[in-house]
């Protein structure tokens, strides 16, 4: 397989992005385009989380599948109150330029998305804006009902987040950007799979935990999974294995065969 490191300039954005790409490397892949699977970044992390942080490069080596791991800062992957046009960036360039740049499957069934923590929250909300494009969406530990936190103690930095993507964490709640909410008035029940996982020890497992009532009442096809567990890098690191285990992602065939 291939690790590319890349920068370029996203237009939706008006600025430079970084990305990580993982590429099968068996010649099978080219017979056979590869699955997509954007793999998105927590508040605190970059587009080198996942590299660094996790075993990820190895978990998907014999797998027909390309993980892009792009650079999302602090948005919450939405067009920011105050900043640049991520929801934009993430639905409708990026995918584009995959498809542009590389030779990938660009067939519903075979595109997918996961995140942990604010990546969870994005990889919901990607998979509830554009149902269309992404057949299966993961959250780890995912921030799946900013509204029920509004009263939360807040440091200053976060607060200053919020403001910039929100305009204030106050106007979430009924928002398109409250995920509860989104489910429980959605028209049509999208053919996308949803997984989600937290660590009953997370400070976010409550939100997990609505997010599946909620979708349980709506009829969304979900999987939940819940175990001991921190908001945390080994959490995660073992249930990115788990998601890979859920995918519909072909395994490359031995060299040779």
């Amino acid at each position: 397989m291939a690790l590319l490191q890349t920068h370029f300039y996203a237009r939706s954005l008006q600025q430079s992005v970084g990305m990580n790409i993982i590429l099968p490397e068996r010649s099978e892949a080219w017979k056979t385009p590869p699955a997509v699977l954007y793999l998105l970044h927590g508040l605190s992390g970059d587009h080198t989380s996942w590299i660094r942080r996790s075993s990820i490069e190895r978990y998907v080596m014999d797998l027909n599948l390309v993980v892009v791991m792009p650079d999302a800062h602090k948005s919450f992957y939405t067009d920011m109150a105050h900043g640049s046009d991520y929801w934009t960036f993430f639905s409708e360039e990026l995918p584009a330029r995959i498809s542009q740049w590389f030779r990938v499957s660009n067939t519903w069934k075979n595109t997918f998305v996961a995140g942990t923590s604010m990546g969870g929250y994005g990889a919901v909300k990607l998979a509830l804006g554009r149902p269309d494009l992404f057949s299966h969406a993961a959250s780890l530990s995912g921030a799946l009902d900013l509204a029920a936190h509004i009263n939360d103690d807040w440091d200053e930095p976060r607060l200053r987040t919020f403001g910039a993507v929100f305009d204030s964490i106050e106007k979430v709640p009924e928002s398109g950007n409250d995920l509860i909410h989104a489910v429980r008035n959605l028209e049509t029940i999208p053919d996308t799979e949803f997984y989600v996982c937290c660590g009953v020890d997370d400070w976010l497992h409550p939100d997990s935990v609505r997010f599946r009532e909620a979708a349980s009442e709506k009829g969304l096809y979900l999987t939940y999974e819940e175990s001991a567990g921190a908001h945390k890098w080994d959490y995660w690191d073992a249930a990115i294995r788990r998601v890979l285990e859920w995918l519909p992602v072909e395994p490359l065939s031995p060299t040779g065969s």
